[in-house]
């Protein structure tokens, strides 16, 4: 056991007890802004080695955590100081709870004596943040510290629930007080063993037998799968089920893979007369779950959480569980044939053929300018093996949904649709995994939001690469419930020049207005990164989801029962 983690019987503060306790659960790397109000925190961390990336937003360091989380699967944790310290984290918060991501959010307070008597920067935090968090609390005595940083730790993991975001603050003087080493218990301070619950047999035999009823299996797979990829896998192998990745768990499964047919997911979900949901909601993006998307099937739910069973629709068969023991059990006792999935792997393996000569070959928009395609067809012509390719802003979610190359470890804004995430989630994939690229694609409307970031990168030797779709305006996709659908221009931006932008922050930076540029500067960018690349792009270029309703909704033919030919009929 490392010398920092050894327990001390000498007394300590409340604000030594915190950092002892973070270190101790593996915390290597924080994220926040600097505040009198935790400085006896931040003051403790830098004292154990513990690295420290002050940002310049509060929300971009819990983005940071976010991200850090979800790409490594240790806990993210984030500071922030007092008043609008902690408030500029609400929207932050709030995504991380929408994709049920494990962080914690650590804030100061005001000193005790000075309740009640308006002091700097009182707010009622707690209260502000409850509904974004699965717990949030004031702790007020400095004995009970640390027992309520474990209890936080075991609510952001999801052992009381749902994981997600946790809030805790402590008031200053309550970090600064001596804490009895007689109340300081090793239980405390060391990391909980995992907990995983086996599928009871029952549920196993009867999941068995639904699967092997079934002609035309499906799994999608979600937040719950990124723990149990080779299960996943087995599983696949055993049953002969076709497979559908989501935002949440894409990467998880080879492209190669014969059980992969994203490029069918409409037919995919139309046709199943089985769908296994692993660790995934049944959101919009699914269609609800509704028979209008999935007129056939029968559903089998598998999730080590209970909400992830029970949403819009209920399982023949709903398995509470830890999701890899489950999956394994399930490849030893149930089988398929997979000639549905054959016949569907066929089918994607022609739709999605020479996709990237399609994205190299699309015209200009009728302003003359390059189509955003451009972007993903350079990222197609290098090696994105470990790479971790963010895609941020609204509209242009659309392009990357399609144009990311698989290969990549892909994230974005998520269900709640947080616009911003991308300069601050590539920076956290950067430090997370030295050695391999970390590269935002982003809308200019989105890159605005935190573009200051960009001087974090540059301070903390993050290398990353932005890529900024510049097309100088906001685009608002209207879903109009009568039958007006089609895409609003709204507010115009000027033409800025985000490449002049980044070197005034200390990045390189070039700006791209023809295709045959894009290469060579995205080659120059990850020699030389942090850097940003503005490129040119049309505002005239129709998005695959444009019309579509609801903006980037990746299945909307998923959300009603209209085909194709109805969909444009409406548009028109």
């Amino acid at each position: 056991m490392p010398e920092h983690d050894l327990p001390d019987r000498s007394a300590r503060t409340a604000a030594e007890l915190v950092a002892r306790f973070l270190h101790g659960r593996g915390v290597r790397r924080v994220f926040g802004l600097q505040g009198g109000h935790i400085q006896p925190i931040w003051d403790q961390l830098a004292r154990l080695g513990v690295a420290i990336v002050d940002v310049r937003d509060e929300a971009a360091a819990v983005h940071m955590a976010h991200a850090h989380s979800e790409l490594t699967g240790e806990m993210g944790v984030a500071l922030a100081t007092a008043g609008p310290g902690v408030t500029n984290t609400v929207t932050a918060v709030a995504n991380a709870s929408v994709s049920r991501i494990p962080l914690i959010l650590i804030g100061g307070c005001p000193p005790r004596p000075q309740a009640n008597k308006h002091p700097l920067q009182d707010i009622a935090h707690t209260a502000i943040l409850a509904p974004v968090t699965r717990q949030s609390r004031t702790l007020r005595v400095a004995d009970e510290v640390l027992r309520e940083f474990d209890e936080g730790w075991s609510r952001a993991l999801g052992d009381a629930g749902e994981p997600g975001p946790v809030y805790l603050e402590v008031p200053t003087d309550v970090l600064r007080e001596t804490v009895p080493p007689a109340v300081v218990l090793d239980e405390h301070l060391r990391p909980p063993a995992p907990r995983r619950a086996v599928p009871h047999p029952a549920d196993v035999m009867a999941a068995t037998e639904l699967i092997g009823a079934a002609e035309r299996p499906l799994v999608i797979t979600g937040r719950g799968a990124r723990t149990a990829p080779e299960a996943l896998v087995r599983f696949l192998d055993a049953t002969g089920a076709a497979y559908l990745d989501t935002q949440e768990g894409r990467g998880l499964v080879a492209q190669d893979h014969p059980a992969v047919v994203g490029a069918l997911r409409s037919r995919a979900m139309r046709e199943a007369d089985l769908v296994i949901t692993v660790g995934r909601q049944l959101d919009y993006q699914l269609g609800f779950g509704s028979p209008a998307a999935f007129p056939e099937a029968r559903w089998l739910r598998i999730s080590d959480t209970a909400s992830e069973l029970f949403d819009n629709r209920r399982g023949e068969v709903e398995i509470l569980a830890d999701v890899a023991s489950t999956l394994d059990e399930l490849a030893r006792t149930a089988a398929g044939t997979g000639a549905w999935r054959d016949g569907l792997r066929e089918a994607h393996l022609e739709r999605s053929s020479g996709y990237r000569e399609k994205l190299a070959s699309t015209p200009p928009g009728d302003d003359g300018r390059m189509h955003p395609n451009h972007i993903f067809a350079a990222l197609h012509d290098i090696d994105l093996d470990g790479a971790t390719v963010v895609a941020d802003g609204g509209d242009l979610l659309s392009f990357a949904r399609l144009g990311v190359p698989p290969q990549a470890r892909y994230l974005d804004a998520g269900a709640f649709g947080c616009l911003g995430v991308g300069v601050p989630f590539a920076i956290a994939a950067a430090l997370a995994r030295p050695g391999f690229p970390a590269i935002t694609v982003t809308g200019d409307g989105a890159f605005g939001i935190n573009a200051m970031e960009v001087n974090t990168a540059v301070r903390h030797g993050a290398p990353i690469v932005v890529i900024v779709s510049n097309n100088a305006a906001w685009n608002i996709e209207r879903y109009d419930q009568a039958e007006n659908y089609g895409l609003v221009v709204g507010t115009e931006l000027e033409d800025n020049d985000y490449a002049k932008l980044a070197e005034g922050l200390g990045a390189h930076g070039e700006r791209v207005t023809e295709p045959g540029q894009m290469a060579d500067a995205l080659k120059r960018a990850l020699a030389n990164a942090p850097a940003v690349i503005d490129v040119v792009t049309s505002r005239d270029a129709p998005s695959p989801d444009a019309g579509k309703g609801l903006g980037w909704v990746p299945d909307y033919q998923a959300l009603t029962p209209w085909n194709d030919a109805e969909i444009e009929r409406r548009k028109s």
